[in-house]
Parts: structure tokens; sequence; C-alpha cells
């Protein structure tokens, strides 16, 4: 059974302290966050976790924000009462609602159905919403798609109800894989096919839309082997970095070929679309 190593932290003031300790969790290994009305929860994995894990986290020592931290383990099977008690549905556009099976269903066009568990990508996070909000902007009828770092899946969701008619879906982490598996299923969605792995799965296959929201230094390591499976005049969304990374970003996009279309930014995160 996987055990969870979670951090509580209380933040004063707010922001944009609790996106910034979120982002420089994220460098230090943290996979999955819960905000909340004193600040936020970090999670991270027993076995990748080490008792000088904070040591880079700069904005602890930061004279300009109070930060303090409990520490608690969890199970997974105790998950379920940590995100039923935080999760409320979330509603993009008036189009699209992200929601728990447990919550009624909502009169909007697309209703996602999603119990996140452990993964990230509840669609509560910034960078979550706004790629659910590129691609409602988008025609993704008869795509092939791509959700790399796919968390719960929401997105590779939403791309077949979107008219997608093949979705891959790759999270490197297994409770995600699981949990991808679940939600897809639950979702009824037929054009999914989830994998447990990283970029080095993608081999041969070419695809017309490419979603990775996962953070900025995988991003640029693996920006080469997504551009190489795009087919001509596809489409790349980009996103878990903050404003100030996209000249690091934009630079190696324009090296490979791609050229920035559409940017979308919220609370200092952004999201971007990129086309070849």
């Amino acid at each position: 059974m996987n055990i969870y190593i979670a951090y509580h932290f209380v933040v004063n003031p707010l922001q944009p302290a609790t996106d910034i300790l979120t982002a420089e969790l994220g460098y230090a290994g943290f996979e999955s966050f819960v905000e909340n009305e004193d600040g936020v929860s970090a999670y991270i994995q027993k076995q990748d976790w080490h008792e000088h894990i904070l040591e880079d986290v700069e904005i602890l020592t930061s004279e300009n924000y109070s930060i303090n931290y409990t520490i608690e383990e969890i199970e997974q099977q105790n998950w379920n009462r940590e995100w039923e008690t935080n999760f409320h549905p979330i509603v993009v556009d008036d189009k699209c609602t992200v929601r728990a099976p447990f919550h009624e269903k909502p009169d909007t066009q697309f209703d996602l159905i999603i119990e996140p568990k452990m993964s990230f990508g509840t669609g509560h996070h910034e960078t979550t919403h706004m790629m659910i909000q590129h691609l409602l902007k988008n025609d993704l009828k008869g795509k092939v798609v791509l959700d790399m770092g796919c968390g719960t899946a929401v997105l590779a969701i939403l791309a077949e109800k979107l008219g997608a008619k093949k979705v891959d879906a790759i999270d490197i982490d297994n409770w995600c894989y699981l949990n991808s598996l679940e939600n897809t299923e639950r979702n009824n969605c037929t054009k999914i096919s989830v994998f447990e792995g990283d970029a080095s799965l993608l081999g041969e296959q070419f695809y017309d839309v490419i979603i990775a929201n996962i953070n900025r230094n995988i991003l640029l390591d693996d920006m080469a082997t997504y551009v190489s499976c795009l087919n001509p005049n596809g489409m790349v969304f980009l996103s878990g970095f903050y404003r100030e990374d996209i000249p690091a970003i934009t630079e190696k996009t324009e090296e490979l070929g791609l050229s920035l279309v559409d940017t979308l930014e919220k609370n200092k995160w952004v999201a971007l679309k990129l086309k070849n």
C-alpha cells in the first residue's frame, strides 16, 4: 500500500506566497496539492521523501511571509476522506463542470466526473483550469491527442468528449495511472488508452494535439520528443509554469519550430497554445 507524507502549510499572507510555495514544492518532488483557506497541503510518496526535502524551498526563509507547517503520514485508503472535505465542483467558462461522483449532475455541456485520490488534476489548480479553457476553445473533432503527465486524466476525458478519435494518456506515477484508468471508465470513455511511463514511451507515435501540464524542467527536457511526435499543423498546449518561465519555454519551442498562438494567465500561472 502506498503511503504519502503530507505537509500542511499555513501561509500568511496567502498570495502570492501560496503559489510560489506550490511551485517550489513541485520542484522539490511533491506531486499533489490541495489549497485551502489557510494555505496549502502538499503530498509526496514516502519512498521519495527525505528529511531534508524542504532545504531548497527558499520561500520558507523569506522575511516577507509567515509560513508554518505540520506533517503527517496518509495511507492510500484514507485519501478519500481528505479530498471529499476539500473537493467542490468547479465550472469552467459555463461549459464544463469538474465534479466528484457524489456531487449532483450539473447543467453544463460537458460533465467530467473525477475521483482524484492522490492524483493532480481536479481542475481547481490554475494550470488545469486554463488547460480546460484552451481545449474548450479549440476543435478536437477527429484529432489524435496525447495527454502527457495526465494525472487524473481529466484533460484526456475532456478531449474525448470534445470529439477526439484517439487519446493516449501517460503518467509516470503508478497512482496516477491507476486513477486515470478508474476515471476514464467512470466517464464511459472508449477512445482513451492509459499508459504508465514517461516520454520514452512515445516512440513512433504521432499526434495532432499534445497536452502537457507538467513543470518547467520536464517540459524543457522532453520538448524535442513531443515535437518529433507532432503531425503537421499540430497543436501543443503547455502549462505547469509561471509567467517568468515563458522566455525559457518559448526559446526552446521556437528552436523546435513551434509558434506561440495564445496565452492564458491566472494568478501568475500560464498556459500556452503553440502550433508547428
